[in-house]
């Protein structure tokens, strides 16, 4: 499918080069697969995680230790590539470097910096996030997991989170809980005793990828398991920030496959003596579709050379995550419409990406607290409480 406002033109060599290594990638290993692995509900972390790591793609945005320290528009073209071939490759990536080798890179000791970050760039260690709670998903100030530190000097870590992406299958845990002196986070490796990650399954988007929840039944971990360079709910929310910038560049590719396949149907699927394509309506669908995808991708790069400048808000990351998924998702239902019966099976990446959308919609913020994010920057008025 052409480029029509020939956008990828704005791209230097090297950010091209990331493009076409990475779309490679998912075209070689991962599209003759993912559409098993979406109806079987597995994800083979352990073997493509090496293989992500030799790509340069996991935390490719940070420097030093292994990290490929390449610039954000980068980053986000890799996003775009990988999740055009699925969003739960795309979020392994995400949570991996973003989620969970970011507050170390940023917050970390030394120590814990060379003992996780190189592994987790070679993709050996497997990192996960741990925020989100059962009962405190969009209000994690509430959370009830908590900290408390004994006569030793050792920290008992107890509570539970949910939704937690690569959760049964990671390394080491990122856990933010209360204490104290405020939230603060915990590197805990999961082969701690009173730590578990049961796998949630039944799910019906996002198979493709591990979601399992965290128990922490007096976990107990050394002083310098905290993460020494932050406290309150700065340190989360700057890596929630991080993971979502990756999101509203990869929503552009899984919405970018969804019309790619809705063009590739129209043009060849004969209805009432001609393809559906030459008709009105379907025209119509395709071209608002386009120009939904545009937009897209005009956003998602202006607002990688905002972070690239250093001058991007969280409030931008908001408006660039809640626009990009909204037209994402409306671009894979009006694909699905296309496709008529055809648009619900595997043999087609519509309704895979569709009902993936609709998790992408909802985790790193939802799109209600991300329209209360513009609503407070607008008027200067919280309305969260």
């Amino acid at each position: 499918m052409d480029d029509l406002l020939r956008i990828d033109d704005g791209l230097s060599e090297e950010q091209r080069l990331i493009r076409d290594t990475v779309k490679t990638f998912v075209a070689d290993r991962i599209l003759p697969h993912v559409g098993d692995w979406f109806e079987e509900a597995v994800f083979p972390a352990r073997e493509l995680g090496p293989v992500l790591g030799s790509l340069g793609v996991l935390g490719m945005h940070l420097e030093g230790y292994g990290c490929a320290g390449l610039d954000a528009v980068s980053y986000g073209v890799a996003c775009r590539e990988l999740e055009a071939g699925d969003s739960g490759l795309r979020s392994f990536v995400s949570v991996q470097g973003s989620l969970a080798m970011f507050p170390i890179w940023k917050y970390g000791s030394a120590e814990q910096k060379e003992e996780w970050l190189p592994r987790m760039a070679a993709g050996e260690a497997i990192g996960c996030f741990g925020l989100t709670e059962p009962d405190h998903g969009s209000d994690p100030a509430n959370m009830r997991t908590h900290a408390k530190q004994d006569a030793s000097g050792d920290w008992i870590l107890n509570g539970a989170k949910m939704w937690i992406t690569n959760g049964s299958i990671a390394d080491v845990a990122v856990v933010w809980a209360q204490t104290e002196d405020g939230i603060r986070g915990f590197v805990v490796p999961t082969d701690t005793p009173g730590f578990s990650a049961p796998e949630i399954h039944k799910k019906m988007s996002l198979r493709a990828s591990v979601t399992s929840s965290l128990y922490f039944d007096d976990v107990r971990l050394p002083a310098s398991a905290v993460l020494p360079g932050v406290r309150g709910l700065k340190g989360p929310l700057s890596c929630l920030s991080e993971a979502r910038f990756g999101i509203l560049w990869g929503v552009v590719g899984a919405a970018r496959a969804c019309l790619e396949a809705a063009v590739g149907y129209a043009t060849t699927r004969v209805q009432f003596g001609k393809p559906i394509g030459g008709f009105q309506l379907t025209q119509e669908k395709l071209a608002w579709m386009y120009v939904g995808l545009g937009q897209s991708q005009l956003t998602a790069l202006h607002l990688g050379r905002l972070k690239d400048a250093g001058t991007l808000t969280p409030q931008q990351v908001s408006f660039g995550k809640l626009a990009n998924v909204r037209a994402a998702l409306d671009i894979a239902r009006r694909s699905r419409a296309i496709l008529g019966g055809n648009g619900i099976t595997l043999e087609y990446p519509v309704i895979r990406h569709m009902t993936n959308l609709e998790s992408v919609l909802t985790y790193e913020g939802t799109e209600e607290i991300h329209l209360l994010t513009l609503g407070r920057a607008l008027t200067g008025l919280d309305a969260f409480h």
